[in-house]
C-alpha cells in the first residue's frame, strides 16, 4: 500500500531495518523478521472501523503473530473488540499506541489501546531523555509500557531517512 503519511515505512525501518551493513538504521528485530503492510487509513488519517477489522482478520488468516497498531481514538466498538479477541485466540500479540492527545487514558479511554485483554499492549511514547513525550497519552492502569516515540530516526518512503514522532 502507498505510505502517504510516511509512518508505516518509518515503523518498518524501526522494526526491521537491516543492521551491521553500514547503511541507514538497524531495526530492533532485523534478523528473521517478516513484515506485512496493511493499510486502512486514507491520506488524511481517517478510516472506518470495518476496514480495521478486515485488516486484523486478514493478518490473523495469514498467520501474523504480532500486530503493530499506530492508530486509534474514540470509543469502544463491539465488533472491533471481537476482532481483537479473535486475534488473541489465534495467538496474536496486539500492540496499540496509547494515543497522541496527551490525555490520561484512565479517564478518557482511547481504543483499541484501552481494551483490557491479555494480548493488547498499550504503548506510550517517550523522548530521547526517557520522559513521556508531550503528545503521548498515558495512564497508570490503562497503559502498559512506554517506548521511544519522539524524534526517531528511521526509513522514509523513497529510500531516505528522517526523524519522525
Amino acid at each position: 500500500p502507498m505510505d502517504d503519511q510516511m509512518h508505516g515505512t518509518h515503523c518498518a525501518g524501526t522494526i526491521a531495518g537491516v543492521g551491521n551493513n553500514g547503511v541507514g538504521v538497524a531495526g530492533v528485530a532485523w534478523r528473521g523478521v517478516r513484515l506485512m503492510a496493511l493499510k486502512f487509513l486514507d491520506s488524511g488519517g481517517a478510516g472506518r472501523t470495518s476496514d480495521a477489522i478486515r485488516a486484523i482478520d486478514y493478518a490473523v488468516a495469514q498467520g501474523a503473530k504480532i500486530a503493530s497498531n499506530s492508530w486509534g481514538g474514540g470509543g469502544s466498538n463491539p465488533a472491533l473488540q471481537t476482532a481483537i479477541e479473535y486475534a488473541e485466540a489465534a495467538g496474536m500479540l496486539f500492540t496499540a499506541a496509547a494515543g497522541n492527545g496527551g490525555a490520561d487514558n484512565d479517564l478518557r479511554p482511547n481504543f483499541p489501546a484501552n481494551y483490557q485483554m491479555d494480548n493488547v499492549i498499550s504503548v506510550a511514547a517517550t523522548t530521547r531523555k526517557g520522559e513521556l513525550a508531550h503528545f503521548s497519552c498515558f495512564g497508570s492502569t490503562s497503559v502498559d509500557l512506554a517506548a521511544p516515540g519522539d524524534e526517531i530516526l528511521s526509513t522514509i518512503p523513497g529510500g531516505g531517512y528522517g526523524l519522525l514522532s
